[in-house]
């Protein structure tokens, strides 16, 4: 177990723990506040060539936040989700529900109808905004959800004049992306804008104890819960990653958010901590477009820029990527998934700057280890604790194991989440004492650096996305065809892991394609299976339990 200081940290005096106060700010909206009055004329956010600056993201979000409280009749604690890809309404929703005092729930665009139902049935949430083009999905299971507001969105609506209409004909009549849909629509993004700006906005109580976030992880074990995160837990994860970042210019950098902001490592260091540090915020709609994404790097240039592997893969893998300016880059860092060594290489060679790995989950907020940004990062590595975050290496029992050894990943800290929404018991048991058991296996070493060496649990890591096999057996079990189902993860190349299923028929008829078709039409990309291999029987243990650990080991 090390704290604070570490040689890095040189500014500190020699001997003294660095710790930071969580306590600093009463909430994420103090911290947000100061920004938009520190930084009013700077740029805040661009996307699709529109920017907006933190002024602008000042007023939106207010009237966002009035229309939430004035007139849609939203209370303090009712939750919202926001269902949408990076665009700049994101933050302006963000912004908005918290000033309103709203619970944010995070929803993946990408979710099936049944994925969604979940989410939504298990936080409560009572109001929604969502991207159009997704609404169909919501049209399916509104009726069995407690969601009363609706508002939508269309891609280009804060873009402006002529391109706004542009972008959204051309989204919605050339490209056809958005499927009709028949919703009880409460307003258009747009609009609630217009009419939370006639209403005077009383600014919302805040403490720190306040939920801000339930961020949605399959945590341990194959349900999908919701990792309560308060403004404590949030403010101090700003904080602590804020101590990483030694050199940094208000108004001068700009960080490259291609990572969805739904997701937790994007929406606290790449959302939350730049508007912290007066950061310019180039927001990437669909970094899968590799080459699109490359034109958009090679106007700007970039000083801030994190990824996980299969990104960091994708761009290195396409020749324009070395045409872009590195000239101003500082900071690379990767997380999410386990950086590959050769592709941290890669990655130094044509940037000329170092990538560095960071770890965290959902229930952490994210950060809870980084590699140093002073370009003495370790490879292999997940790098050292955040200040005032107690990382152990623990056995079964919850003893800290000798330095070295294997044992799992522990941590204790402000940024550690309160537990899972309404679910003592599933958070009872991911804890020893103040400890949260993140089912990572690690050891530590003499310099306290840290370093994952196999998982515990049976979550599958897709791209830096968890996939838990008990969501995905569940899906293909319902097929009628199907006997017995087991899911593993398997290595992968591009995306650390992939999917497999192992599948006993029921019917003998059952093909390969009928799954594939089945999962598409009830889970999300990253998790349907990749490979599929049908048996005559799956290994069990003596009281009849399937041994995925058997298949693995196969």
């Amino acid at each position: 177990m090390l704290k604070q200081p570490y040689p890095w940290f040189a500014q500190y005096p020699e001997g003294v723990a660095h710790e930071i106060d969580p306590n600093r700010y009463n909430s994420i909206v103090e911290i947000l506040e100061e920004s938009m009055e520190r930084f009013k004329d700077y740029p805040a956010f661009e996307n699709m060539g529109a920017k907006l600056t933190y002024g602008d993201i000042d007023k939106y979000s207010r009237q966002f936040a009035s229309y939430l409280v004035n007139v849609a009749g939203l209370k303090k604690g009712d939750r919202i989700a926001i269902q949408m890809p990076n665009l700049l309404q994101y933050p302006i929703a963000l912004f908005g529900a918290l000033r309103a005092g709203l619970v944010v729930v995070n929803t993946n665009p990408l979710y099936t109808p049944r994925e969604m139902q979940h989410q939504f049935k298990d936080s409560g949430a009572v109001a929604i905004v969502i991207v159009a083009n997704f609404a169909h999905n919501l049209e399916e299971i509104l009726a069995d959800t407690p969601i009363k507001t609706i508002i939508t969105t269309e891609l280009g609506d804060m873009l402006g004049g002529f391109k706004r209409i542009l972008v959204n004909f051309v989204v919605k009549y050339i490209k056809k992306m958005v499927p009709a849909y028949n919703l009880p629509v409460n307003a258009t993004f747009l609009q609630a804008l217009q009419e939370g700006e006639r209403h005077e906005f009383t600014p919302v109580k805040l403490t720190h104890e306040d939920i801000a976030f339930l961020q949605y992880t399959g945590g341990t074990t194959g349900v999908s819960k919701g990792a309560t995160l308060t403004h404590r837990n949030i403010v101090a994860n700003i904080l602590q990653a804020d101590e990483w970042f030694l050199d940094t210019d208000p108004g001068k950098e700009l960080v490259v958010t291609a990572l969805p902001l739904y997701h937790i490592f994007a929406l606290t260091v790449n959302c939350l901590l730049m508007f912290h540090l007066g950061a310019n915020n180039l927001l990437i709609t669909n970094p899968r477009d590799i080459p699109g994404f490359i034109k958009e790097l090679k106007k700007v240039k970039m000083t801030v820029f994190t990824a996980v592997n299969t990104l960091f893969v994708g761009l290195l893998n396409n020749p324009e990527f070395r045409k872009v300016d590195f000239s101003r880059l500082k900071y690379t860092i990767g997380g999410g998934m386990a950086v590959q060594s050769f592709v941290a290489d890669l990655w130094q060679e044509v940037t000329g700057k170092q990538l560095a790995e960071g770890y965290g989950l959902s229930e952490t907020s994210p950060l809870v280890t980084c590699n140093p940004l002073d370009g003495t990062a370790r490879k292999g590595t997940i790098g050292l604790p955040a200040p005032s975050t107690v990382v152990k290496v623990m056995d079964d029992d919850g003893k800290e194991v000798p330095v070295g050894e294997r044992g799992e990943i522990c941590v204790e800290g402000p940024q550690v989440m309160k537990g899972y929404w309404q679910r003592p018991a599933e958070t009872e048991k991911v804890f020893f004492g103040s400890f949260f058991r993140t089912g990572d296996i690690g050891i530590m070493d003499n310099e306290g650096f840290f370093k994952i060496v196999d998982r515990k649990k049976d979550m599958i890591l897709v791209s830096g996305f968890n996939v838990y096999p008990n969501e995905v057996e569940d899906v293909i079990a319902s097929h009628d065809k199907v006997l017995e189902v087991a899911v593993i993860g398997v290595p992968d190349e591009r995306t650390t892991e992939a999917v497999k299923a192992y599948i006993v028929k029921k019917d003998d008829s059952l093909t390969e394609q009928e799954i594939i078709e089945y999962c598409k039409e009830n889970l999300t990309n990253y998790k349907r299976p990749k490979y599929i291999e049908f048996k005559d029987e799956l290994p069990k243990s003596n009281v009849g339990k399937i041994l995925r650990r058997k298949l693995r080991e196969a």
